[in-house]
């Protein structure tokens, strides 16, 4: 295991890694976003197992979010993640 202190700027103690994580993408609900993150998600990661998505739609029904587990490897793996979830698009926040 290896911990990444390198941005934690005086909070919190570093992730420990590999450690699961969960990732959080909001956007419309279009019947497809959570397609759109996983595939944004899979290009980083090995395996995202079938338990590990959740999606809940707003009150109102308009947007959606989708929430994935993963087995993070380091901290530059989720930079990139988060970088790609930012880029989309389709993507309107991201946790």
């Amino acid at each position: 295991m290896t911990t990444d202190d390198a941005h934690n700027d005086g909070q919190a103690p570093g992730l420990q890694f590999p450690c699961a994580f969960e990732i959080k993408a909001m956007g419309i609900d279009d019947g497809r976003f959570h397609e759109v993150v996983i595939e944004i998600i899979r290009q980083h990661c090995d395996a995202i197992h079938d338990g590990s998505v959740r999606t809940r739609a707003s009150s109102g029904g308009k947007y959606v979010s989708v929430s994935i587990v993963i087995e993070a490897s380091s901290r530059a793996q989720l930079d990139a993640i988060y970088e790609d979830l930012t880029a989309h698009d389709k993507v309107l926040m991201r946790l």
